[in-house]
């Protein structure tokens, strides 16, 4: 694709590493691929352990924080000291800013947008109402939140999704203008010598050649279904099926879940790996895998269905969640109802079916694998086109 105009690009997220999750790998990938061929900066709560930031392809501009209570996240303060970041953030002379929060550092961006007299384009990337009532418990907290996120989005000139539901979704808690559907991508290809890392991944994790694995990938949290996941494959193990479960991830919920393990006595076929950050060996997992299993409700476009797919592991989802929306049933993935019974009877009915299995497995590859360059030429016009409405 042949790029018009180098852009000077403000990206804002409240999340970023040495923390680790599904939108932060999405930052990372698109502001590295954009940094080909215009000027990125990043700009990120400060966290004490960043020694990275100077060997990625972008800038990174860290801003004061504080740990947020209740959750594994810190949080960007942007009134404290801010005069030199401000000051530092006003010489990058931006051409559009991209929020990808609409919190603190959301606001930050919003507000820099305003002032310098540039568009302000948002990316919504997950449910905040679930989020949101998972952490407050409050029906009448979690309304006043979303008005205030929603808010934020109707300030920016453009939105972008992910996924065609959330927009059903942010118009259901008053959003009001256009958006844009972008899909997310996957940095990640299939292994060159696949056999020789689905060995390496049998001896890691004491896998025999004939076990039918299944695996988890994403955040240790409730609000991913974990525990409706766990007890289908009680149930699973109940009827008598032999398998080996990986859950790979970290969270705030890894000691309930190793305690539910535990209680369900399923010590002998379910494995919690922790959170894994080597591609390669994340891909090793995808391809020993014979299926993901990701029953989350919360996810708008999960990453993992695509990282999956790359490496030809299908996934089992729910109906009309909001991923599963992308799947076509028994053509490049799985769908079950939200039911432990039911959802333990598909993957049953899957892992017995070996043609089947195959079949699904090809088409998910050709058809849900899409690239993080792809992804950046579509953002790139959209910031393009922003710009010129702005005007």
């Amino acid at each position: 694709m042949e790029h018009k105009k180098r852009l000077k690009i403000g990206i804002f997220m409240d999340n970023f590493y040495p923390s680790i999750d599904g939108v932060v790998v999405v930052i990372d990938n698109l502001a590295s691929m954009l940094a080909k061929f215009n000027d990125v900066t990043v700009v990120v709560p400060n966290t004490e352990s960043h020694n990275e930031d100077y060997k990625r392809p972008y800038d990174v501009i860290r801003i004061t924080s504080v740990k947020m209570p209740l959750t594994e996240y810190k949080v960007g303060l942007p009134r404290a000291k801010m005069t030199k970041e401000y000051k530092k953030l006003i010489k990058k002379d931006f051409d559009i800013v991209h929020i990808h929060s609409p919190f603190t550092m959301g606001k930050l961006g919003l507000k820099l947008a305003r002032q310098m007299n540039i568009p302000c384009i948002c990316t919504v990337h997950t449910r905040f109402d679930l989020e949101v009532a998972k952490m407050v418990k409050s029906k009448v907290i979690t309304k006043g939140v979303m008005k205030s996120i929603i808010k934020t989005f109707n300030d920016c000139d453009n939105c972008i999704v992910v996924n065609d539901p959330v927009i059903d979704d942010i118009k259901s808690f008053g959003y009001k203008n256009k958006a844009t559907i972008i899909y997310n991508g996957t940095d990640l290809e299939p292994l060159k010598e696949k056999e020789k890392y689905i060995k390496m991944i049998n001896k890691l994790y004491d896998l025999k050649e004939k076990d039918r694995v299944l695996v988890f990938v994403g955040r240790i949290t409730s609000v991913k279904n974990i525990f409706f996941l766990l007890k289908s494959l009680k149930l699973l193990k109940e009827d008598g099926v032999k398998y080996k479960m990986l859950f790979v991830g970290s969270g705030p919920d890894e000691k309930k879940l190793k305690s539910k393990i535990k209680s369900y006595k399923l010590q002998d076929c379910v494995q919690m790996t922790e959170r894994i950050s080597d591609r390669i060996l994340l891909s090793a997992i995808y391809a020993r895998a014979d299926l993901l299993l990701f029953p989350s409700l919360m996810d708008t476009s999960s990453l993992v269905r695509i990282e999956a797919a790359v490496n030809e592991t299908p996934g089992l989802f729910i109906d009309n969640s909001m991923v599963g929306v992308t799947i076509q049933d028994n053509i490049n993935g799985f769908l079950s109802p939200l039911d432990e019974t039911k959802y333990k009877d598909r993957i049953k009915e899957i892992i017995n079916n070996k043609k089947l299995l195959k079949k699904v497995s090809k088409k998910a590859r050709e058809t849900l694998g899409k690239s993080w360059k792809t992804i950046a030429d579509e953002t790139y016009e959209e910031y393009l086109k922003t710009i010129e409405n702005k005007r």
